[in-house]
């Protein structure tokens, strides 16, 4: 996925009004659920830094827009069929 795309994906979720929950997956296979807006920490300004932060229950992420595969708002614990956001 491009750097921008994933940036601006985020933003969109993260400002969705209600929030509505939603996964991001790494390329690794990593998976993050995010289920608050406030999980997640990234610099909005396009073309700035490339990296993003999530804070959530026990899991402590670090990574780059680069690394993400999908990212998918989520439905009663899983993904949606249809629901994919990107991939």
């Amino acid at each position: 996925m491009q750097v921008e795309f994933v940036r601006a994906e985020l933003q969109r979720l993260l400002r969705q009004s209600p929030f509505r929950a939603f996964a991001i997956t790494l390329k690794g296979g990593e998976r993050a659920v995010i289920e608050h807006p406030e999980n997640v920490a990234l610099d909005p300004r396009a073309g700035s830094s490339s990296d993003f932060y999530v804070l959530t229950g026990s899991l402590r992420l670090f990574s780059t827009f680069a690394d993400v595969s999908s990212v998918a708002l989520l439905s009663g614990g899983g993904a949606a069929p249809g629901e994919a956001v990107a991939g």
